[in-house]
């Protein structure tokens, strides 16, 4: 409370990344000063969701109706828990992919249903999974989000994509991921035209200038 109150008196504005769930909205409860969420532990990524919806309605044409593939660490994930939570206006499917250990929470779930979200859970990153998706969303399983370190090295290298196995794939599907990337992702796919990560990551910069810009008033 006392940095957030400190650090009010001199900016126009915060950017916050914090390990604690919650954190931000805290932050906003004591200042007046906007308060934009960077990321909260395991909990939202606000603002890479509103870069991540740039990025799907740019190589779809719509954010209606499509079909997302959520792979890796869709527990502690928070780029994919806030994605499936400003997805719900826009009617998609969503598939989960991800071992047991690492597989989407119970809130998230139950969040699907109150709001009419399709989905499936799969424990095998198959051909048919990846053939009938529209966007593929990977992610990296982070070590620091595992107190051990056993069961990390058991499920780090689960999830891998190259660029076989895209032969198949639709014509419109891209793969996204929050970056940066461990070796869940091959680097033969960077070549790949279903590749749009670095791309996506460019988008960032003009998803955040207008979040800023909205922050502060300003038309830009």
């Amino acid at each position: 409370k006392d940095t957030i109150k400190m650090v009010s008196n001199y900016v126009d504005l915060i950017v916050m990344r914090h390990y604690l769930e919650g954190a931000a909205r805290y932050a906003s409860e004591v200042t007046d000063v906007p308060i934009i969420n960077a990321g909260d532990g395991a909990n939202q990524h606000p603002s890479q969701t509103m870069l991540d919806l740039y990025s799907i309605y740019k190589t779809q044409g719509t954010l209606e109706n499509l079909t997302i593939t959520l792979v890796g660490d869709l527990k502690y994930g928070r780029t994919v828990h806030s994605l499936i939570m400003a997805m719900r206006h826009f009617n998609p499917t969503f598939r989960f992919v991800a071992c047991n250990e690492l597989g989407m929470p119970a809130e998230y779930k139950a969040f699907c249903d109150e709001n009419n979200i399709r989905y499936t859970e799969h424990t095998d990153f198959s051909p048919e999974v990846i053939n009938s998706s529209d966007i593929i969303y990977m992610t990296r399983v982070q070590r620091e989000r595992f107190a051990d370190i056993m069961e990390y090295e058991r499920v780090k290298d689960l999830y891998n994509l190259n660029s076989s196995m895209l032969s198949d794939a639709r014509e419109n599907m891209r793969i996204l991921h929050p970056l940066p990337r461990v070796n869940e992702i091959a680097q033969d796919v960077d070549d790949n035209p279903h590749a749009y990560y670095f791309e996506q990551a460019r988008n960032g910069l003009y998803a955040r200038q207008a979040i800023i810009c909205r922050a502060l008033g300003i038309d830009a």
